[in-house]
């Protein structure tokens, strides 16, 4: 008799992917599904033919002991470096810290690279988008969008997803949850990735924005690993996001690129938007991951935790050992 037990994890971001390696190592039988063409969730990154643009999560960081640990692990790999960049605040200088001294990573050569290396050691389905959950007499069902009903059945089923798309798959079958869920407030935010032919005569790689519609704005090729073509990366903030968030991708670009060239810069060759619709929680939960143990059913995700890269993979590492404890 197979006692091993097992766990479907919905979403490979990574809090989920987090989660899925901390039960493996104890032993567990775990299958991650994921909608994307690829994992990695917010940690992201758009490419063309000659440039690519981490257009989700932009930097991280690392204080918790544990997940120092993890990204001197990704550093050894070669999947995260440090970034130095040159760094400003654009208006008001209280609102941010441009702490040079601040030790922050990225993903090398993009952002997705520490994710796809967790993701290499684990059963990942892609483009497998879970819209119902059963509790059966056998074990949690999984149905897929385009594969109706998965094969096989787990104990466990984990929710790694914003909390929007939390919600329907767990008011049904774990309403508690579901409420959890729906008191996280997360919000869209618009990027703008544009390209120049020759590097811009700007005093910083990277800037905290505290006026018009920008809050951050990156210059790509300042990242190590990245493509020389001049890429920068703008993301627009949660309140002007939030005012246009159904707005014509076109028009986006052209108001954030218009608040790009006030900054200095000069009007991009080429733009391309990007809406994500959930991209933080305002505020963000400070949880840590939720566990109904007696349905066999958890939450876990940045939202819960913070709302940081950080907070997302230990929001999965808790809530995989509060699994194993019971």
């Amino acid at each position: 008799m197979n006692t091993t037990p097992s766990a479907a994890i919905i979403g490979a971001g990574l809090s989920g992917l987090a989660c899925a390696t901390r039960l493996h190592a104890f032993g567990w039988r775990v299958s991650v599904f994921d909608k994307s063409r690829g994992p990695g969730g917010r940690m992201s990154t758009r490419r063309g033919d000659d440039w690519q643009s981490d257009h989700g999560a932009q930097y991280f960081t690392a204080r918790d002991p544990r997940f120092k640990a993890e990204v001197d692990r990704w550093l050894a790999a070669g999947v995260a470096a440090v970034w130095q960049p040159r760094m400003a605040v654009i208006g008001d200088e209280d609102l941010h810290d441009a702490d040079a001294a601040l030790q922050r990573f990225v993903g090398t050569p993009r952002m997705t690279a520490p994710t796809r290396f967790l993701a290499d050691s684990l059963p990942v389905s892609l483009q497998c988008t879970v819209d119902n959950i059963e509790k059966t007499a056998t074990g949690w069902q999984i149905d897929s969008r385009e594969q109706g009903r998965l094969a096989g059945s787990f104990d466990t089923v984990i929710l790694a997803v914003p909390a929007p798309q939390a919600v329907p798959l767990a008011h049904p079958v774990a309403p508690g949850l579901a409420a959890l869920a729906r008191r996280a407030a997360m919000r869209g935010c618009w990027t703008l990735m544009v390209r120049y032919d020759q590097p811009l005569d700007l005093p910083f790689d990277a800037a905290f924005v505290n006026r018009g519609p920008l809050r951050w704005v990156a210059r790509e090729p300042s990242k190590p690993g990245r493509p020389a073509r001049e890429t920068w990366l703008l993301h627009a903030s949660a309140a002007w996001s939030e005012a246009h968030i159904e707005a014509d991708p076109a028009e986006v670009a052209t108001r954030l690129a218009a608040a790009f060239v006030e900054l200095g810069a000069p009007p991009p060759l080429a733009a391309t938007a990007h809406r994500w619709r959930y991209a933080d929680t305002e505020p963000a939960l400070n949880m840590g991951y939720d566990w109904d143990a007696e349905r066999r059913i958890g939450l876990c995700g940045d939202w819960l935790n913070g709302g940081k890269v950080e907070g997302a993979w230990l929001s999965g590492i808790r809530l995989a050992d509060a699994m194993t404890e019971g």
